[in-house]
This record gives C-alpha cells, structure tokens and sequence, in this order.
C-alpha cells in the first residue's frame, strides 16, 4: 500500500477499529486461543503482580486483559483510542469490571498520556497491540515518566520474525526412504524493512486493519535509548498437540517449533 504519514495511518487505524469493535468483542470475548495459550500466561508471568498494584493498560480494547488484571487484585486504568472498543469494555458487568477506570485515549499522544500521573504506576501492559501504532516512541518516552522508578512494562506482539506481511504458512510432503512425510514450516522473504500494511486479524471482520511492521531492533532500540534495559523475554508456540481448528495451516502444534508471538519485559535503569 502506498506510504502515509504516522498522524494519518494513525488515524486511519483508529476508524477500521472502530468499524470492526463489534465483531471483535464478540469473537473476542475474555480471549481468543492465542489470548488464552500463548499471550497472558507468559504475561502473568513476566508482570509478577503483587496485590493492590496499580497497571495501566494500553490498548486494551474490549477490557479482556484489565479484567484478567482485576480479578487477581490490581487496581486498572485502561484505555483504547476507539471509543466503541471502551464502551464494549464499559458495558460488561461484572464485580472486577466496575473497579477498572476505562479511559478514551491515544497512546501516541504524549500530552494526554501524562496527564494521566507521573511515577504512578508500578507497572504497564500493552497486550498485541504495538504493531497497530503507527508510532510508538511517544508511548515510550511517556511510559518512562508513568512508571514509578522500579516499574515495568510487558508487552506482547505477533513475532516480527516469523509473523509478520511478507510470510506464508508451508506444508512440505515428501518420500523418505519409502515412508510418506509431511513438514510444516514458514518461507519469510522481507523483515527488515518497516511496512505498513493490511491485513485480517479474525476471519469475517468488518473492515482489513492497518500492521506496522518493524524489525525487533527497531521496537527495543527506542527502549533502550530512552532509558530502559530488557530483563524478561518469552517466545510462544502452540504445544504439538494443539488442534488448530478448521484452517488447515493455521497456527497449530504442526507449528510447534516456529514461534507466531513474543512477549517481553523492560525496566526503568
């Protein structure tokens, strides 16, 4: 697709989401197979919450990681930039939904982001969702000044590496001495370059969505010289046993060897 500007792609982005919100609380729900096996429990791991912390959520979409997050006892303020994801998130009754404080935000805007409290927060998640920014260093440089000194911040993406614009998904079948074999892998032609394209997260939604692509240097570059040092960092694969439903090369235990996500933590120094 042609290149556009990080304001407009931005906005952009914001739009498609809110025309596909409906479709994706539905199917969404609480967590979707990737939510549930590969994202939060390496999440929940690498955040190592304590009781009566307080996390930030950005990004959070339909609310599904900040109830995770109430309901083992940490006090949320969550926010999207599509207003129809937050009043999905609004609408959920539940005890842990009423403590969260759902916010309308952009988590490129460095102003409203501060405005939130500086050294506030022990810790931020950014659930799958930093690869639909079309700009993230100002997320970045605000996380600093909103985490209190010994904060953190977990993130979780489609691995860049072997999931990303320019990859497909392969099944090989060969002879082998007589016995009849079949091997799945990934063929990548393109990774180093940043991309912006479109694609669909969920079979049937509304409207193709905006991925900004970027290398992993070009996500823990900014980290680093910003003023954080990366101490946590988990590759997800299904288990071999995993049934990856009716796609016949969909992200299953066939892939039990090639990674589709990563999550990672960072600390102030």
């Amino acid at each position: 697709m042609r290149e556009i500007k990080p304001r407009e792609a931005n906005e952009k982005a914001r739009k498609v989401w809110n025309s596909n919100a409906t479709f994706w609380n539905k199917h969404m729900g609480e967590g979707n197979d990737f939510v549930n096996h590969l994202v939060w429990p390496a999440t929940e791991r690498l955040l190592d919450l304590k009781a009566n912390e307080e996390i930030l959520d950005i990004a959070c979409g339909n609310g599904f990681s900040s109830r995770k997050l109430s309901r083992i006892g940490a006090k949320v303020t969550a926010f999207d930039f599509s207003e129809v994801m937050i009043e999905a998130a609004m609408s959920v009754k539940s005890d842990e939904n009423k403590r969260i404080d759902y916010r309308v935000m952009d988590a490129t805007d460095p102003s409203a982001l501060l405005d939130l409290g500086t050294h506030r927060y022990d810790a931020a998640i950014c659930c799958m969702a930093l690869f639909d920014m079309a700009d993230i260093e100002p997320l970045f440089r605000s996380l600093l000044r909103l985490l209190k000194k010994d904060g953190r911040f977990v993130f979780s993406l489609i691995h860049p590496c072997f999931n990303n614009d320019r990859m497909v998904q392969i099944a090989e079948m060969e002879d082998r001495e007589g016995e009849i074999s079949t091997r799945y892998g990934v063929k990548v032609w393109g990774y180093m370059t940043p991309t912006t394209s479109q694609g669909v997260g969920i079979p049937g939604q509304p409207e193709v969505q905006l991925y900004f692509h970027r290398p992993l240097q070009l996500v823990l570059q900014p980290l680093f010289r910003i003023g954080f040092v990366l101490d946590g960092f988990e590759e997800r694969a299904f288990p071999p046993e995993y049934d990856g439903g009716t796609f016949p090369l969909s992200w299953s235990g066939k892939y039990s060897e090639i990674p589709p996500v990563l999550v990672a933590r960072v600390r102030p120094k």
